[in-house]
């Protein structure tokens, strides 16, 4: 609302900015002037044109007679709706100095400059000039802008903002207080270019909505179908689902209860160890959390009408997202490359997920440490998934499964600057000295595979052999 405590900070401002701009009009103002200027602000993001005010500093309250009776201003509204196709809000404020006139223009649409009698228009200094080519350019490349900057919700109250966002769990996820007044609670978030104001108001971009939406199909239903949905199967393959639930929370401030959720629901682990005996679920939670977090991280936000995937069958879960990595699964230990940096830094910022490629690390370690499989990493025409199997004993792994083990062992020993050996490699299977042999066959069929290769940098005997991954 603008009050004459708003034209007093107007008149005190520095300079004219982008959205606003200052006439005396003391008599009146021409309408083919106002029209212009309402279609250059549009093209600006938006603005207000104050008349009865001087725009030369200091700026001074000097009355203006223009649109004086309510049917002029009412004529004027409707010929720029008639004209511009757009509404302009008038409010007349009475300054002890005078009747000031504001005109409230509203931003243009994305992606679409707007134009008067064929020019596109915008403000050079004191002058109403055409659009540059460059500037059209990069307007009408808007709608091609990348899926986070898009508008969730626009004309947002302040309330709205604080309605739709779960700013509490935002401030607690960054470890600072929560502010004591709402305007400090938007201007944070201004600050991160979660919302942006406009001169109607705040504007969502899906960035702040997927991450903290208390409700995501509170934005739209194209927003709801990008929350995680988790489906438990009965026995090994999807024939009959015991349970099937869909998020609806944003992923970071959601993130926390789906992992507990997941991992509550896993079977328990019959066979763990005595070194982790305080964990008897089958799944390891700080791998399930990666996992997920991995699949929420960098799945490809353009792909419609599907989701992050969490499927649980009662020998393995599969975790999938839509879209094809941007590296080969292959050097998914090693190397890190986002998809979605914007999301990617601020769910590192939550401490949600670390930018630094460990997450898979985590992942394979813990499905060691937890005496399971070495988890599958699966690319498809669409989606990528990334398995995570129950326990198995060793006689029952397939070729595929020890080679798969061999390899991601070799990776990860190599990224924390050690070597794999037969002996690293026994104790990663739980094998005893006398299955050496063994071990010595799966180095070999690894080898074969083109995934490992000898460290020719230490000893060449057999018995000392020291391993790097094919990439080292």
């Amino acid at each position: 609302m603008i009050t004459l405590e708003t034209l007093e900070k107007w008149l005190n401002a520095p300079a004219e900015t982008e959205r606003l701009e200052f006439k005396e009009a003391k008599q009146q103002y021409d309408t083919t002037k106002l029209l212009r200027y309402c279609v250059a602000l549009a093209n600006e993001g938006g603005g207000y044109l104050v008349l009865g005010v001087t725009d030369k500093l200091p700026r001074r309250v000097v009355g203006s007679q223009a649109f004086l009776s309510p049917t002029d201003l009412n004529d004027i509204k409707s010929r720029i709706v008639d004209k511009l196709r757009f509404r302009v809000d008038a409010t007349e404020l009475l300054h002890p100095d005078g009747r000031v006139l504001v005109f409230e223009v509203p931003t243009r649409p994305v992606g679409q400059p707007l134009a008067f009698d064929g020019a596109y228009l915008m403000r050079v200094g004191e002058d109403l000039v055409p659009m540059t080519p460059d500037v059209l350019k990069s307007i009408f490349a808007e709608d091609q802008q990348d899926w986070f900057s898009r508008p969730a919700r626009c004309n947002a109250s302040p309330d709205d903002v604080i309605a739709l966002l779960d700013t509490q769990t935002y401030f607690e996820l960054l470890k600072i207080p929560y502010p004591t007044n709402r305007d400090a609670v938007l201007e944070r978030l201004q600050s991160q270019d979660l919302i942006k104001q406009t001169t109607q108001g705040w504007t969502i971009i899906n960035l702040a909505a997927i991450l903290l939406a208390k409700k995501l199909d509170a934005f739209s239903p194209t927003l709801a179908r990008k929350a995680a949905r988790f489906v438990i199967y009965e026995g090994i393959n999807k024939l009959k689902t015991r349970n099937d639930t869909t998020g609806i929370r944003g992923y970071a401030v959601g993130f926390e209860g789906l992992v507990d959720f997941v991992h509550s629901a896993a079977p328990q682990n019959r066979f763990v160890e005595e070194v982790v005996r305080e964990e008897v679920k089958m799944f390891p939670k700080q791998a399930l959390r990666e996992l997920i977090a991995n699949a929420l991280v960098h799945q490809d936000f353009l792909a419609t009408g599907t989701s992050v995937m969490i499927e649980m069958y009662s020998d393995r879960i599969e975790i999938s997202n839509p879209g094809i990595p941007p590296i080969k699964v292959e050097r998914f230990i090693d190397e890190n490359r986002s998809r979605n940096e914007q999301l990617a830094y601020l769910m590192r910022l939550f401490r949600i997920c670390e930018e630094k490629g460990s997450g898979i690390d985590k992942v394979v370690s813990a499905a060691e440490g937890f005496q399971l499989p070495a988890p599958d990493f699966r690319v498809g025409e669409i989606r990528t998934t990334a398995v995570l199997f129950a326990h198995q004993d060793f006689a029952d792994m397939s070729k595929a499964d020890r080679i798969r083990a061999c390899y991601q062992h070799c990776c990860l020993l190599y990224v924390n600057n050690q070597r794999m050996s037969n002996q690293t490699l026994r104790e990663r299977f739980r094998l005893s000295d006398s299955q050496v042999a063994t071990v010595s066959l799966i180095i070999g069929a690894t080898k074969e595979a083109g995934l490992i290769k000898a460290d020719e940098s230490e000893s060449t005997s057999t018995r000392y052999a020291r391993y790097l991954p094919f990439w080292a």
